[in-house]
């Protein structure tokens, strides 16, 4: 883990190695107790691509499974 400071400007510098390992671009996540930086990939939908590459259900199976998991954790 690494230290940091903002600098006159307000800006944060993130170590060389960190940026070579996760890239330039993040999202800043506020969350109770502080903050979160989630790297962002330099082409999102090819990212999305690959990651579901191997599902073999289609996009309404999949929400209809997702709707039916959150109605049982719901109390349906």
């Amino acid at each position: 883990m690494a230290d940091t400071t903002l600098d006159d400007r307000g800006r944060l510098t993130l170590p060389k190695e960190l940026r070579e390992r996760y890239g330039e671009r993040y999202h800043i996540v506020e969350l109770h107790d502080g903050i979160k930086l989630v790297p962002l990939a330099d082409d999102p939908l090819a990212t999305l691509r690959d990651e579901f590459a191997n599902v073999e259900k289609s996009a309404d199976e999949l929400r209809d499974e997702a709707r039916d998991v959150a109605l049982d954790e719901a109390g349906r």
